[in-house]
């Protein structure tokens, strides 16, 4: 299935997952996302397809912003956003 893993850092947490195999769509009605601070952002991590990405974010709309990391860019890009200090669009470096 899907692994989690989280680590918090100053304004936001990062959260990694990891495949332990092939998964299908099905997975989304019995994976259990970790829980997370809402206070701050969310980074989202990993390696996995498209669907799992949109779960994730849905899942996890109430945070400050979300970003999901891209290693081409060294940072995460905001996609969501609840402030005006993170807008879409914007690269946190890591």
């Amino acid at each position: 299935m899907v692994k989690f893993d989280t680590a918090e850092y100053g304004k936001y947490t990062i959260l990694h997952f990891e495949l332990e195999g092939p998964i299908n769509p099905e997975i989304l009605k019995d994976i259990c996302p970790p829980k997370v601070n809402s206070t701050k952002g969310l980074i989202i991590s990993g390696r996995g397809p498209i669907w799992l990405y949109c779960y994730l974010v849905h899942y996890y709309h109430f945070t400050v912003f979300i970003a999901t990391f891209d290693p081409r860019l060294g940072g995460a890009v905001i996609v969501e956003s609840h402030i005006p200090e993170f807008k879409p669009g914007n690269v946190i470096m890591l």
